[in-house]
């Protein structure tokens, strides 16, 4: 019981960073500057709900695609602890824009922003699909796959909030007290990674093993 309620608190809190809700408040705050209220909360309700079915949708499908790819999950787990480490350097130095340029972000101002850029990718992109994939990967019970799903859930509900209420955290925060959550953040992430790397690595050698003793 111990080991699940362990888990559980690992899961969320691997995709909790990951997912890094501050980064996508701050861009919220500044493509909702000018609509109501109401519209502002639509917009966050549609942007968390869009962001947690694809991030469960890869952890339901996720092993699936891996073996339609023949990927093996070590190999994605060193993959995805790289990319998750180039986030969390990012993090703790302050870089934390995406790969979504201003052309796109001005552009998206006048369509369904809340599709692109914060559903994806700020509130799920790559470095949280590979996350989930890798939870996933990494436990046969089916208690703990279900608890990553709880997890998925819980996180995007404390998005949705944020969202919800962006304007009024942008005030209490400003700019330096997100920056300073966000690089503790990336500190916490980057721990993280390099947990998956180590785990990757590992499993790889393992699998060199069994294969020279066959």
């Amino acid at each position: 019981m111990e080991s699940i309620i362990s888990f559980f608190i690992y899961a969320i809190t691997a995709i909790f960073v990951i997912v890094n809700p501050l980064n996508g408040i701050l861009t919220f705050v500044s493509m909702t500057r000018g609509t109501t209220e109401k519209t502002k909360n639509v917009y966050a309700k549609k942007s968390a709900v869009l962001a947690a079915a694809i991030a469960i949708f890869f952890a339901i499908a996720g092993e699936l695609v891996l073996s339609v790819m023949n990927i093996n999950i070590n190999s994605l787990k060193v993959a995805g602890g790289i990319l998750l480490f180039y986030i969390g350097f990012n993090m703790t130095t302050a870089k934390t824009q995406t790969s979504v340029t201003k052309e796109e972000i001005d552009d998206a101002q006048e369509k369904d922003f809340w599709v692109f850029p914060i559903a994806i990718p700020l509130l799920c992109g790559p470095g949280t699909i590979s996350t989930v994939i890798i939870l996933m990967g990494s436990t046969d019970l089916i208690i703990n796959k279900a608890l990553i799903i709880v997890a998925i859930i819980i996180v995007y509900s404390i998005v949705y909030v944020g969202l919800r209420f962006s304007r009024r955290i942008n005030d209490i925060l400003g700019i330096t007290g997100s920056m300073v959550i966000i690089r503790l953040l990336g500190l916490f992430l980057a721990a993280i990674a390099v947990g998956m790397i180590t785990s990757g690595l590992h499993g790889i050698y393992l699998s060199f093993l069994e294969i020279d003793s066959s």
